[in-house]
């Protein structure tokens, strides 16, 4: 969100300075800054809802959420969601996407819940199923979410594990409104199944804002600017 000693130390030997959220580009010389958004995997545009049903072997009667903690994983996500497994069950069908050696063998064969390590090719295809996201707030992740347009809650990580990065990441999201956050600080049992229900009533509002945002090829964006820099 704001520059920090490396790329202060490169802006005066940039041409162009490319950004993904707009209070970073006002951290920026006004010059130099352009807003191009974050180059996305293009090829988690080309889910497909019906094989990701069939691979976690849900059906068709309840909306799925997806849980995703980073390509670590995330203890206090994790451990969360399954406080509140149970009621979750109730309304939704869960793939879990937890991290390397955080599943949880005790959950193994519950009905509607399916937990991975971490998925690689099929991962479009959850993205494409999902109805809506849990995630950490790393500017990749969330990037990603808003270009599939999936209704998501944030829960960053904690400004008493990191530089509060994530944390500024959420609350740009969430007054775009792109996004529902939660602090891990703030996170009880009933607090966070209200507000996965919520996010799940006006899911139609989020992904209204998202498509309304005005599409970025961030790629060719970035691209063209490249060529433009190099010509000049």
């Amino acid at each position: 969100m704001t520059p920090g000693l490396a790329n202060k130390l490169c802006l005066s030997s940039a041409t162009k300075i490319c950004c993904n959220f707009p209070e970073t580009a006002s951290n920026l010389p006004a010059d130099k800054a352009v807003l191009t958004g974050t180059p996305i995997r293009q090829e988690l545009l080309s889910g497909n809802a019906e094989a990701g049903r069939k691979f976690c072997g849900f059906n068709a009667d309840k909306p799925v959420l997806m849980v995703i903690g980073g390509s670590l994983g995330a203890a206090s996500v994790n451990d969360n969601v399954r406080k509140i497994l149970p009621e979750l069950l109730k309304e939704f069908q869960v793939v879990h996407l937890c991290g390397k050696g955080k599943t949880d063998e005790s959950l193994k064969g519950t009905t509607g819940y399916v937990q991975y390590e971490y998925i690689k090719d099929e991962l479009p295809d959850l993205f494409s199923l999902a109805d809506i996201v849990i995630s950490r707030a790393g500017a990749n992740a969330i990037c990603e979410i808003s270009e599939l347009h999936k209704p998501n809650l944030l829960i960053p990580l904690s400004a008493k594990a990191s530089r509060g990065d994530q944390i500024l990441n959420a609350r740009s999201f969430e007054r775009q409104g792109f996004s529902m956050v939660l602090e891990e600080e703030e996170i009880t049992e009933a607090k966070l199944l209200d507000t996965i229900r919520q996010l799940y009533t006006n899911r139609q509002k989020y992904i209204d804002a998202m498509a309304g945002n005005g599409h970025v090829d961030s790629i060719r964006k970035i691209t063209d600017l490249i060529e433009e820099c190099a010509r000049s």
